[in-house]
């Protein structure tokens, strides 16, 4: 048998990869129905875990710890899910008010308009009656692609309770499978990337958790101080969108400005945006650095990148988990030698400025 190795040419190699990629990806998107609930249940079951294993400890059989975890996790889901709900129909009954307010910020706007750049109203109302036609021949299809995406997230909220409690219970069956996807001699380096990766998620998700808390908590408060309605839920909307690196942020200062804007006066807008940009301010300088990227160390440009990737591949749900996916692929790029230079360009460890990175002499010129 001929032993000799192929050498492939670079631009076979480069399009061998990019095909792959391609690929990769491509089975990402359209399996994105299974592998989202698959995903965040694998994240859920690893921050269930140290639960399970703390009761298991206490004699308690290992299916009843399962049950038991589960079931306080669904209870704090559904308690936070139950105040949201409930500040949204406060929310909800004063939508005729903010009807009422928005034709009358349209209206002015209207005028003014047509005051500035000379346009007759004829044509802005005409401008207007059409946009709204076409709102109107799409509504269909928003409606239906709307409840597409409600009868999706019901089917992922029933599956992932099943999901949850059979890795939790298969666990030891995943661990001996992947052990044996490798030779004893690297088994040292995979309990170790599986026990940081294990450390990471829990210890990301926990402190992401506590940041939330503390800027809704911020957000809240500011908002009171001026007296903007609903605060308290402006306040959790910020904090949730804030977890989408960069930005969700945007999104989270624009909605309580718009309401501020609608409901009271365009100065309590610029109030809101002062408060919510000293709120990022200390978010970014003391809660981020402390909490949050001393768990996950990506950088920002890859991490703006994730995001838009993962919102293309899975739509919100991919935002939210482009960060903890990447980071766990930096674990994995740090433990092979191979995937090593990829691990380092995912984190911040920035060369220090003015380091000569390749060294090159200069060919003599001929005489």
């Amino acid at each position: 048998m001929d032993n000799t190795l192929v050498r492939l040419p670079v631009y076979s190699k480069l399009a061998q990869i990019v095909i792959g990629v391609v690929a990769f990806f491509y089975v990402l998107y359209i399996g994105q129905d299974i592998i989202i609930p698959l995903v965040f249940a694998t994240i859920i079951a690893i921050l269930l875990n140290p639960l399970v294993n703390l009761l298991c400890r206490k004699k308690i059989n290992r299916v009843l710890a399962i049950f038991i975890a589960l079931f306080i996790g669904i209870i704090v889901i559904a308690g936070v899910g139950y105040f949201i709900g409930s500040q949204m129909t406060m929310f909800s009954e004063s939508f005729p008010q903010f009807k009422e307010k928005f034709i009358k910020f349209s209206s002015n706007a209207e005028s003014w308009i047509s005051h500035t750049f000379n346009i007759s109203k004829t044509k802005i109302d005409s401008w207007l009656t059409r946009t709204r036609g076409e709102g109107m021949n799409n509504s269909t299809a928003v409606i239906t692609e709307t409840l597409g995406t409600i009868t999706g997230v019901l089917v992922t909220v029933f599956l992932l309770p099943v999901y949850i409690f059979m890795i939790l219970f298969y666990k030891p069956l995943l661990l001996d499978f992947i052990s044996q996807l490798f030779k004893k001699d690297q088994h040292a380096v995979v309990a170790e990337v599986l026990l940081e990766t294990k450390t990471l998620i829990q210890s990301y998700l926990v402190g992401l958790l506590f940041e939330a808390v503390l800027v809704a908590t911020l957000n809240a408060v500011g908002l009171l101080i001026i007296g903007i309605d609903y605060a308290i839920l402006l306040g959790v909307i910020g904090a949730l969108l804030n977890i989408i690196p960069y930005i969700g942020g945007v999104i989270a200062i624009a909605l309580p400005m718009l309401i501020a804007f609608a409901t009271k006066t365009p100065v309590d807008a610029l109030w809101v945006l002062v408060v919510y940009l000293i709120v990022q301010f200390i978010d970014n300088n003391f809660f981020v650095p402390k909490i949050v990227a001393s768990k996950v160390k990506i950088n920002a440009l890859v991490s703006i990148i994730v995001v838009l990737i993962g919102n293309v591949l899975w739509g919100i749900p991919g935002m939210f988990l482009s960060i903890p996916i990447t980071a766990i692929l930096k674990v994995i790029f740090d433990r092979i030698e191979p995937l090593k230079p990829f691990g380092f360009l995912l984190g911040d460890n920035q060369p220090d400025l003015g380091k000569t990175i390749f060294t090159y002499k200069k060919p003599r010129k001929k005489k």
